[in-house]
């Protein structure tokens, strides 16, 4: 089972590109470490207050694999410094 998801999120409070990509980068390593999930910034890169992440898990049972997706957004929903917009996940 592959679960593929897109997440958008906005950052209100940063201002600039540099405090951007360093909260992204924290969130990447985390999201790395903890679930063992493979993270790339997908778009906007160059807009300072956007961000869209593509996320990959795979797995030999569907909920193991939904469980990791579902502790992926929680865990992004915690950083405070991010609001997630919009959320699209795909099952293979």
């Amino acid at each position: 089972m592959i679960i593929y998801a897109e997440v958008e999120c906005m950052m209100y409070e940063g201002n600039s590109l540099k405090q951007k990509r360093s909260v992204i980068k924290r969130l990447i390593a985390k999201l790395k470490n903890d679930y063992n999930v493979a993270v790339t910034e997908l778009d906007y890169h160059d807009l300072w207050q956007r961000t869209k992440l593509g996320i990959v898990t795979i797995s030999n049972e569907q909920k193991h694999a939904e469980q990791i997706i579902q502790g992926v957004i929680n865990v992004i929903d915690s950083y405070t410094e991010l609001e997630r917009t919009i959320t699209e996940v795909e099952r293979i």
